[in-house]
């Protein structure tokens, strides 16, 4: 597997980051915060923040910034993976097109999309900062990063309403065979090219391809190739 695309499955893995911004009250000084973030399908990362936050003031004040992502439960931080983006925040005005995939993520956030101060910003990498392991550490180009449009993006919708209508028993096997989880109200969330997102007993989970998956067929292989091995 190629370093982009570790990079991408690690910021697909997880929900939260630390945020770091340039403060515009302290003169550049770095300033952190945690936010929630949604990897689109390209990779490009989709933060939803408010007018009020010191974040947003600072990213309007100075674009660059950079998230880390790590798993926060692991313990032995030093030797787990994590990737550090670095770009540019900008904001993006499709908020109803944006926020109904972010409120499948994220439905606590329901009561931010009807507040006028809360915005979404797309975080558009420069470089990533990947490390896979003890050892293993890799920049990576937001070129071989970054993935071209593909047809999945607009079969999105298809997929998950044909998963949650017709395989709610496919994804528990998922759940139990990938995650050891046994649950009993699943929910996928989203689909993209390096794999899916399951709510299972409120529980995240994120299951990941082995290949690229580019478009409703390669998708629904991928599905049925997974389901064989969870048995």
């Amino acid at each position: 597997m190629s370093n982009a695309r570790a990079s991408r499955q690690l910021l697909r893995s997880h929900r939260y980051g630390v945020l770091s911004t340039l403060s515009r009250k302290f003169n550049g000084h770095p300033f952190g915060s945690i936010a929630p973030y949604l990897v689109d399908h390209d990779g490009s990362l989709l933060i939803l923040i408010s007018t009020l936050a010191e974040h947003t003031r600072n990213i309007k004040y100075d674009c660059r910034v950079s998230l880390i992502a790590y798993d926060q439960n692991n313990v032995d931080i030093q030797s787990q993976g994590r990737v550090s983006m670095v770009g540019e925040a900008r904001q993006v005005m499709d908020k109803p097109r944006l926020g109904a995939r972010y409120l499948r993520h994220f439905p606590e956030a329901a009561c931010y999309l009807t507040m006028r101060d809360f915005s979404f910003y797309r975080i558009m990498p420069q470089t990533l900062r990947y490390i896979g392991g003890f050892g293993k550490i890799h920049w990576v180009a937001a070129n071989s990063y970054l993935v071209p449009c593909y047809p999945l993006i607009e079969q999105e919708a298809a997929v998950i309403a044909h998963m949650n209508s017709d395989h709610c028993d496919t994804m528990r096997r998922y759940c139990q065979h990938f995650h050891q989880c046994e649950a009993l109200d699943v929910e996928m969330l989203g689909i993209d090219c390096d794999g899916f997102d399951v709510r299972a007993d409120g529980q995240h989970l994120r299951f990941h391809f082995e290949e690229m998956v580019l478009d409703a067929q390669q998708a629904r292989r991928a599905l049925v190739k997974m389901a064989q091995e969870a048995g």
